[in-house]
């Protein structure tokens, strides 16, 4: 089973160590043109700041007067336009990667803003949840304490697909009759709900981990630094807008 993570899917990262195996016998390869974790996490690093600083631009000008929505609608289509381009054409990461961290930033910096207003001071709290998790998540993986194993991604790949499955049926539902989904509102099974998909969100991060370690392993082109990192950042969004969900519902009257 693959990570559902389009970005770290079995499939993408073995064709990636194809074409590289494809290199004649007689060629000298550069060492430096291998994947390497301290890679890897610089170009996260490097990623997330440019998705900090459009958020920050689109946080700054909505309390200034603007109205988020065009940007974070705009933002969000043109991030997953990326993200598609991306899972066919991973040697492009180096380009397209940034270009994600950009415009996902101002759907996060729409969204987030919304969110301040009617909640203030939730932001601050879902940011502090998801560093929080990513910090445990990222510790139970390195001291072994959370193994991923097959049977492990199995039950990860498959809460996701099913929630990615509710959620689609529940949006088709919802745009075109008056059906009202039940992780709508605050109701115990609203809030339940958000708290499942949160840890599944988590459970998520392992399966990410895992393979960007193996692809260390297994020495894969200098590219897919950008593209296991672009993974992890859509990971950690993902994270992060679940916790608003969950924050929002638990702070309405």
């Amino acid at each position: 089973m693959n990570s559902n993570n389009p970005f770290l899917n079995n499939k993408t990262f073995s064709n990636a160590v194809s074409r590289r195996d494809e290199v004649h016998q007689a060629t000298v390869i550069d060492q430096n043109q291998d994947m390497t974790l301290a890679g890897t996490i610089n170009r996260s690093l490097i990623l997330f700041l440019l998705l900090v600083a459009s958020a920050t631009v689109i946080w700054w000008a909505t309390f200034n007067g603007m109205n988020p929505i065009i940007p974070a609608f705009g933002g969000a289509i043109v991030g997953l336009i990326l993200v598609v381009i991306a899972s066919f054409k991973p040697e492009a990461s180096p380009y397209l990667a940034p270009g994600y961290a950009l415009f996902e930033g101002l759907f996060i910096g729409g969204v987030s803003a919304i969110f301040e207003v009617q909640y203030p001071g939730i932001v601050t709290q879902a940011v502090g949840a998801t560093f929080v998790t990513f910090g445990v998540c990222l510790a139970l993986y390195k001291y072994q304490i959370v193994k991923v194993t097959e049977q492990f991604k199995s039950v990860v790949v498959a809460a996701t697909l099913a929630i990615a499955t509710y959620y689609l049926i529940s949006w088709l539902f919802s745009l075109f009759t008056s059906f009202t989904p039940v992780h709508y509102g605050n109701s115990m099974m609203s809030i339940g709900i958000s708290a499942f998909v949160i840890i599944i969100a988590a459970l998520n991060l392992f399966l990410d981990f895992d393979r960007i370690e193996k692809g260390v392993e297994q020495k894969m082109p200098k590219y897919m630094e950008w593209y296991g990192a672009m993974g992890l950042i859509i990971t950690l969004v993902w994270l992060y807008i679940e916790f608003l969900r969950l924050l929002s519902k638990l702070n309405k009257k």
